[in-house]
């Protein structure tokens, strides 16, 4: 990637659940840097699906973070509907966004690099390689089965194993446990009742 123009293309989701069951989370600032050092990074972009009426959402203090450090975010609000055996399901799916943006951007680098193991994407990844750029995919083989379809795999011109870069862009254990006790605590307060309301009642 050295010199070459590239943007990257993060599949939110995916890549959360990828990291996931490689047991580590993704610190996106070493994200960033990472492959800000690896040549001439004109953007990269983050896809989620946000569900609107939930008071708390985990997902908006990232997307807030994300929004202010150097990230294209692109969200859209998710479609409750109701199945056939009458459970009630959330449909939140970005390829569209992704792949229209992703053949936007690719007359404008040498290079896109997409963080997804979805099949959905094989076909974009072609036609993005008929324009004569690069692709390549970073997901995973080693969980079981594997987070990657094996003809997006296949259909890449350079597949990185998220597992690989690890210890350059996970986060902190650590940092994970103060973080999720410090979240907890913003819960508590925004869940308990104020002391006030009782004595203005009593």
């Amino acid at each position: 990637m050295t010199g070459e123009k590239f943007a990257l293309f993060i599949d939110g989701a995916n890549l959360y659940a990828t990291a996931k069951s490689l047991g580590f989370d993704i610190d996106y600032k070493k994200l960033l840097k990472e492959f800000q050092s690896r040549g001439n990074l004109l953007r990269a972009f983050y896809y989620t699906a946000i569900i609107e009426d939930q008071e708390y959402s985990s997902i908006r203090p990232l997307i807030d973070w994300l929004d202010y450090n150097g990230y294209a975010v692109v969200t859209k609000a998710t479609k409750e509907f109701v199945d056939q055996a009458g459970r009630r399901k959330v449909k939140g799916n970005m390829d569209i966004e992704l792949a229209v943006d992703a053949m936007e951007t690719a007359p404008n680098v040498d290079h896109i690099v997409l963080f997804s193991g979805d099949g959905d994407f094989r076909r974009m990844v072609e036609a993005i390689q008929r324009k004569g750029k690069k692709v390549s995919v970073i997901s995973t083989l080693q969980t079981q089965p594997p987070m990657i379809a094996d003809d997006l795999r296949r259909q890449a011109d350079l597949f990185i194993d998220l597992a690989s870069l690890q210890n350059r862009i996970g986060r902190d254990p650590s940092e994970r446990m103060a973080r999720m006790a410090e979240r907890e605590a913003q819960r508590r307060q925004q869940t308990e009742p104020d002391d006030e309301e009782y004595d203005d009642e009593a």
